[in-house]
């Protein structure tokens, strides 16, 4: 996610594409570049990688399936590049929450 945050930011020529696709461009791209950078620097947090993984799963399922409903797995020639990122980011992140799953755990009982 972190590799992808300097195109949305700085509004490559890709990324405004993709969002204005979808009909959210610019606050779209700006607001997921937002969360994405939000779930990375939970995910580097040891105490706050399961909320990280949580948020990285919702970015990259909608990623997904905005793919898979909307752009089509490949984009501008990228040989479906991102769609594959998004993938592994997603397959990392479900790792991530099974790895931190004792967090639930603590964060139930707290509640209780």
């Amino acid at each position: 996610m972190l590799q992808t945050l300097f195109f949305k930011f700085s509004a490559a020529p890709e990324s405004v594409y993709i969002f204005s696709s979808v009909g959210l461009e610019p606050w779209g791209r700006i607001g997921t570049g937002v969360l994405e950078l939000l779930a990375s620097f939970l995910l580097l947090l040891n105490r706050q990688a399961f909320w990280g993984a949580i948020l990285g799963i919702g970015l990259m399922i909608g990623a997904i399936f905005t793919h898979l409903l909307i752009l089509g797995i490949e984009v501008m020639d990228d040989r479906g590049q991102l769609f594959y990122m998004a993938l592994v980011a997603l397959i990392g992140c479900i790792y991530t929450l099974y790895q931190t799953r004792s967090t639930l755990k603590v964060f139930i009982y707290t509640m209780l």
